[in-house]
């Protein structure tokens, strides 16, 4: 049985990241990333629908290793794989990646300090161990995306298409093409797939906020021409993190009057006397979900020359030809793009257990958005909603060579996050607060709770430098051990997490 002192689950963004600063802060370590595809990538990789692009900028969706050097910052996806192909040959990370390698099981051994992992490995089984356990899984599956129950769906004779699932070869030129739904995903392919020769109707149950920018930064592109690469990558990204946050946060504060912004700037880019208010008006306020980017206002050009129409009801049913909608309206549909949603997952859907004993992460609180109270030696990099991924998956992967560096000065082969006597009572909150998004409220029983202190699982980028860059790695949340104290401690943790 191959044994690691720490696996890394997943090669895409943030597995990437992980394998980099790891290597960089512990290069002592035997590391291998375990990657159930045939490539790297992710998200990235997996979907190949018209138009995939980035919903935010390069110069924060990119890693803080390596400057972003495109032309373009909203970037399309063969880009991004570029970019991530050159880090994995420049960091030496592909002999360190095992694909084809599914994990199906994962145990703690309280008795060996180690996690004993059930691997897939092309069809057959074998094990694998490690000391730390680092997940880097996403939070979403990739076998099956959300059902959302759309009546008379299996009547449609066209093609049934899910973004997650692309046909490689869909002919859609000069086809009358339905995308149901609003979000990120709908509104790439709206604008994507009317260039491409189809007739796009866009079907909503409710409006999306939505905001366009040029897909070039001009700024970054300036400085880069005056400026070493790595210099300004550091200032675009520096200006572009502050420009997020203030724009959250003020949307927070004063959402009438981002509201009332918003919406103003969408009316201009609109033909006149375009029902603005029935199609572009959400009932929700700013931030209560994902705003959706319009990279160089394409959707709203594509809804001005008559390729694209937004059609805002709710579907009665779907017929052979099309659908027929809760006002009596028909849509005809040659093809039927089903852009409802992702199926959230906790960890991949991977059973853990501990000393046999399976383990619920919903009883669990997060500790700092990374580890769970009671689970020795596991991480997991789960994003931020209102800013770029990577920025969270970076940090997370800095504080845990951080973590493991602590662990062996201090000569500790197990830590475990502990909920102390002072959490007794403390208020529980959803694994995401503040965020109503239906994506999102759909899971979070299933995922662990926040409280106070070390145990919230913040949204907010510059207080997560303060306290998992630059603060104390060892906190009283955190219970070091070797292994002749593991059994004690573990009843202890177990004990406060059922009382928490």
């Amino acid at each position: 049985m191959e044994h690691l002192d720490v696996i890394v689950v997943g090669a895409g963004i943030s597995g990437i990241s992980a394998a980099v600063h790891l290597s960089r802060s512990c290069p002592q370590k035997k590391i291998a990333m375990l990657e159930r595809r045939e490539n790297i990538g992710g998200t990235w990789d997996l979907f190949k629908y018209p138009g995939i692009r980035s919903d935010s900028d390069m110069h924060t969706l990119g890693f803080s290793f390596k400057p972003w050097n495109a032309q373009k910052s909203i970037a399309d996806g063969p880009s991004i794989m570029q970019y991530l192909n050159e880090t994995v040959d420049e960091y030496g990370l592909k002999e360190k990646i095992r694909f084809s390698h599914r994990v199906v099981a994962a145990n703690w051994s309280s008795a060996d300090a180690q996690w004993l992992l059930t691997v897939d490995a092309g069809g057959s089984q074998k094990q694998m161990s490690c000391n730390f356990l680092f997940m880097c899984s996403g939070y979403y599956s990739y076998d099956e995306a959300y059902d959302a129950q759309i009546p008379g769906v299996d009547s449609f004779t066209g093609h049934l298409v899910h973004p997650q699932f692309w046909p490689e070869r869909l002919d859609y030129r000069g086809k009358r093409v339905v995308v149901i739904g609003s979000g990120a995903t709908s509104v790439t392919i709206v604008p994507s797939m009317a260039e491409g020769g189809a007739q796009v109707t866009m079907l909503q149950r409710s409006p999306t906020y939505m905001v366009s920018m040029p897909d070039r930064d001009a700024i970054a592109n300036f400085l880069r021409k005056v400026l070493p690469d790595s210099w300004a990558y550091a200032l675009t990204r520096f200006k572009n993190v502050r420009l997020q946050d203030f724009f959250y946060k003020r949307a927070r504060k004063a959402p009438e009057k981002v509201r009332a912004q918003l919406l103003r700037l969408v009316k201009r880019m609109l033909p006149a006397g375009y029902d603005v208010e029935k199609h572009f008006t959400p009932r929700y306020n700013p931030w209560d979900q994902r705003l959706c980017l319009v990279p160089n206002s394409d959707l709203f050009k594509a809804i001005k020359n008559g390729s694209v129409e937004v059609v805002t009801d709710e579907i009665d049913t779907v017929t052979s030809d099309g659908l027929r909608l809760k006002s009596g309206t028909k849509l005809p549909a040659d093809i039927l793009v089903t852009a409802t949603g992702l199926k959230l997952t906790v960890l991949a859907d991977v059973p853990f257990t501990v000393d046999g004993q399976p383990i619920d992460f919903s009883d669990a609180y997060t500790y700092r958005g990374m580890m769970y109270s009671g689970v020795p030696n596991l991480v997991s990099t789960f994003g931020y909603i209102n800013a770029s991924w990577t920025l969270r998956a970076d940090l997370t992967s800095e504080w845990v060579g951080r973590l493991l560096q602590h662990m062996d000065a201090v000569g500790a082969d197990r830590v475990v996050p502990q909920l102390r006597a002072e959490d007794s009572g403390m208020q529980s909150l959803p694994w995401i607060a503040d965020f109503p998004a239906g994506y999102m409220q759909r899971v979070m029983h299933l995922f662990p709770k926040q409280g106070a202190g070390p145990w919230r699982n913040t949204q907010d980028f510059a207080l997560d430098k303060r306290t998992i860059r630059k603060g104390p790695v060892a906190d009283s949340a955190l219970v070091f051990s070797s292994s002749v104290n593991d059994q004690l401690d573990l009843e202890d943790s177990k004990q406060n997490v059922s009382a928490g």
